[in-house]
């Protein structure tokens, strides 16, 4: 995982260690060499209600893009998509 101070961070992930595709959405940028910042919901319980603000939604992981868009629980082949576009892969 690679945590970068936000400011400097065009990706945050917002998701939790018990959740499946929130550890594959990390997987996938670690793979990919793009930094990210994961806000951890569980250590972070105030972040919940940020990501619901962001999605309108519950399900996580909700990941936000630098042009501000965000995805919720996207497949690896819509990140991979999301970052070619935004040429960070």
């Amino acid at each position: 995982m690679t945590l970068s101070p936000a400011s400097a961070t065009p990706i945050t992930i917002y998701g939790a260690d018990w959740c499946r595709d929130c550890v594959r959405s990390k997987a996938l940028l670690d793979r990919l060499g793009v930094d990210y910042t994961y806000v951890d919901l569980v250590a972070e319980e105030s972040a919940a209600d940020r990501a619901r603000a962001i999605s309108g939604r519950t399900q996580i992981p909700v990941v936000v893009f630098p042009d501000g868009t965000h995805q919720v629980e996207p497949s690896d082949r819509e990140v991979e998509a999301k970052l070619g576009e935004l040429g960070l892969v």
